[in-house]
């Protein structure tokens, strides 16, 4: 569900980049009452991770069409809303800047869609409600599915009014809609089950973290070993090897797309559109996950209508994997750092 320039227009893209700019000084105003050094690593091995799982698309049987996992929702269940929604805003930023995945204009609303909507709605009205009084692997389940389908569909509505607003007239507000909702519906269920189960496994290994999150506590003296460890092994597993074997079927935005508008490619418009994307082909150093050469080569084979290799066993998709983990991770793990630094200054200053 990233979300390319050319869906949308300027000043949509200007409101939503202010809103989303918006929300993330009020997180990390909020999350200063609950980060601690145990966190910090917490939040980049989490980015890291969430990076790594959103290179698997698996595919939606009989409709030809895949999907895969946001991962706000999971984010807000292991670090709490504020730290959980800083963290997908790096996954994203990450992923536009040096991958070209989801356009620089279109940025704000991909952060909003895929964070605001799970980390504060879906989250804290639905998953906590449903496992506030015990957790159990029975309530995980249920929690994650239903919150996972509601994020997912409020995200999916939210990019169709985002195109209408900005005058997209190939998406018209109807089909559009008709189509987005069905296929991020069955998208939700796939990230229900992945959600329900990486919640499921922290909450074996250490349920305290999940405790800490719901209440916005500090972590304190909790131990992050294994949790941290099976996450890293996890993070270096998908996106080295397990990302050969993604979905070669176009996500629900662009086969919704295609169904619509006969194409999942609009034309950009001049302007600060084409400005964008001039810079972000030059600051992207793995375009669409593989190398410059490679990609210039598989737009050949496209137009020449060649195949697809399924799996696709590639040294630049392991690659864009591990490097793209390592520099999610750094930059979640700074900005909770960083956060953990101001909230320490302001103690000194006020004591």
């Amino acid at each position: 569900m990233h979300m390319v320039d050319a869906l949308i227009s300027p000043m949509v893209g200007g409101t939503m980049l202010a809103t989303t700019a918006g929300i993330a000084t009020y997180s990390i105003r909020r999350i200063q009452n609950d980060m601690d050094e145990k966190k910090v690593p917490l939040m980049g091995v989490m980015g890291a991770f969430i990076f790594a799982a959103q290179m698997i698309n698996f595919s939606i049987p009989g409709t030809g069409s895949s999907g895969h996992i946001g991962g706000g929702l999971l984010l807000a269940i292991l670090l709490g809303p504020y730290a959980g929604f800083l963290t997908m805003a790096s996954v994203l930023l990450i992923q536009a800047l040096f991958f070209g995945d989801g356009g620089l204009l279109a940025y704000g609303c991909n952060v909003f869609n895929l964070g605001f909507y799970t980390c504060f709605i879906a989250y804290p009205f639905i998953y906590k409600r449903i496992t506030r009084k015990r957790l159990n692997s029975k309530r995980i389940f249920a929690a994650s599915m239903i919150a996972a389908l509601v994020g997912l569909q409020l995200g999916a509505f939210s990019v169709v009014l985002e195109t209408l607003l900005s005058g997209k007239t190939e998406l018209p507000f109807g089909t559009f809609v008709l189509l987005m909702q069905p296929i991020h519906l069955a998208i939700g269920v796939g990230e229900g089950l992945i959600t329900a189960a990486v919640v499921t496994f922290v909450w074996r290994a250490r349920p305290e973290i999940l405790e800490k999150a719901a209440t916005g506590e500090a972590l304190g003296n909790i131990s992050m070993r294994k949790v941290l460890t099976s996450l890293l092994i996890a993070v270096l597993l998908v996106g080295g090897g397990l990302s050969w074997f993604a979905s070669a079927n176009p996500d629900g935005l662009e086969w919704s797309m295609e169904k619509t508008a006969g194409t999942a490619e609009l034309e950009s418009p001049d302007g600060i559109h084409k400005t964008l994307s001039k810079i972000q082909g030059s600051i992207a150093f793995l375009p669409d996950y593989s190398f410059r050469v490679r990609e210039e080569q598989s737009k050949s084979e496209q137009d020449g209508e060649a195949e697809e290799k399924w799996p696709s066993v590639s040294a630049e998709t392991s690659v864009s994997g591990i490097v793209g983990g390592i520099l999610t991770l750094g930059l979640a793990g700074i900005t909770g750092l960083i956060i953990s630094v101001a909230k320490k200054k302001k103690k000194k200053v006020i004591a």
